[in-house]
């Protein structure tokens, strides 16, 4: 998709920045990307079409993507600050609750997320974040 096809379905990333990290693909979603997966669509879809995590709520609710992202070691945080040690991602929540989006911090402090079945981008101001979760980058076992 075109910089300009972006940026009219997602009219914010034009006010904060963003580059196009990797070519689109209906391979994966933002959720899924968020979660360092890429070969997967994560989705509580209530007919198991797609990926959820096993024991986690299948519903479009916040509790259930912070569920969904404590089975792989994340818990919520109270900030969205770069720490050394740590994954962060944010899940973004529209204004009934339901959440819409999500992005991985990286290494820069800056946010990468998928669009869609769109492009990866890095560097964004897609909504507004209603959790923080993080993990040990490295924890030892």
């Amino acid at each position: 998709m075109s910089v300009e096809e972006i940026e009219k379905v997602f009219p914010n990333l034009r006010i904060s920045g963003y580059s196009i990290t990797s070519p689109a693909t209906p391979e994966y979603n933002c959720i899924a990307w968020a979660a360092g997966e890429a070969e997967s669509w994560w989705e509580p879809d209530p007919l198991s079409l797609y990926y959820w995590p096993s024991n986690t709520p299948r519903q479009y609710t916040a509790e259930a993507y912070i569920k969904a992202y404590e089975k792989i070691g994340y818990t919520v945080c109270n900030n969205s600050a770069y720490e050394e040690d740590f994954e962060k991602i944010a899940i973004y929540i529209d204004s009934h609750g339901k959440p819409t989006h999500a992005a991985r911090q990286v290494s820069s402090g800056d946010w990468t997320s998928k669009l869609g079945q769109l492009e990866d981008i890095t560097g964004l101001q897609y909504g507004s974040v209603g959790v923080v979760m993080k993990r040990l980058k490295n924890p030892v076992l």
